[in-house]
């Protein structure tokens, strides 16, 4: 925690507290939003909306049906289990290729590394619905439309990106003369990044592939573009809840998924914290 040295001046020590407070203000505006569907998603009623009951505390305005209804539904279970299908599948595929790509970007000798990395990082700047619709083309005329390899393979182009980005940066405070000093001991490249280089740079490649599950577990516009009522995902049910039906289920199916995605971010910050004390950084 910053505090302020006891020399301050007044001037400083009014902008010190008033950043404080409009970093407060911020914060409660980006999360307000997302806390207030957690009680509504207990709401007794299918309203989108508090109840006097729910005011007034009354354990009679709140029910748990919503999430019952989550997980014995047929069109809610389904989704569950396409998503549960095909975003591992893309995260492994994002994983291997984004590893691979990020290692061999970080070799000296690589020609144009700067146009390559931009190219594989292109899928977060280009806006999503001009990939997905450059990926219904391209998968339409391969036979990819509207199947389940499809699918993956269009969310783990969205999640390479990020795990280059990851496994790059964690390649920065790694000291290349362990590799060299592998090699000199007789180990040939395949061992030498299994059992010295995967073991130092095994906290951003996890920390990348939980991105890249979050981006495939959460992802809609490109499943709509690529994919047809078979790989109806979680995200694509919601999205048709929403469009057509307005079930209050979205509030329970919308609180577990910022449950899992607070449990994921924790992850990566417990992994973050790892990968600075192995590399000697005092972590903040």
């Amino acid at each position: 925690m910053i505090h302020l040295p006891s020399y301050a001046s007044t001037g400083e020590r009014i902008w010190f507290y008033s950043f404080k407070v409009i970093c407060g203000l911020i914060f409660f505006f980006l999360i307000a939003p997302i806390v207030i569907i957690i009680p509504l998603s207990f709401n007794a009623q299918d309203f989108f909306t508090f109840t006097k009951e729910m005011l007034a505390f009354d354990p009679a305005g709140y029910s748990l049906k919503h999430y019952r209804d989550f997980f014995t539904n047929s069109d809610w279970t389904s989704a569950i289990y396409n998503s549960v299908r095909i975003a591992p599948m893309a995260t492994i595929l994002s994983v291997g290729l984004g590893t691979l790509a990020a290692i061999g970007l970080s070799q000296p000798h690589v020609p144009f590394k700067r146009l390559i990395t931009a190219i594989l990082i292109s899928p977060m700047i280009v806006p999503l619905v001009i990939s997905a619709a450059g990926m219904y083309f391209f998968f339409s005329r391969i036979g990819l439309q509207g199947t389940y390899w499809g699918v993956v393979l269009a969310h783990a182009v969205l999640g390479i990106p990020f795990v280059i980005i990851t496994v790059t940066a964690t390649l920065v405070g790694f000291d290349k003369s362990l590799t060299r000093a592998a090699a000199n001991l007789g180990a040939n490249p395949i061992v030498t990044f299994w059992r010295v280089q995967m073991p130092l740079i095994l906290p951003g490649v996890i920390s990348g592939g939980l991105f890249a599950f979050i981006t495939s577990f959460d992802e809609v516009v490109v499943v709509l573009f690529v994919g047809s009522s078979a790989q109806k995902t979680l995200p694509w049910q919601m999205f048709t809840g929403l469009r057509e039906q307005i079930s209050p289920t979205i509030l329970a199916v919308a609180t577990v998924l910022v449950a899992l995605s607070i449990l994921l971010l924790t992850v990566v910050e417990l992994l973050r914290r790892r990968t600075e004390r192995i590399r000697g950084v005092s972590p903040g």
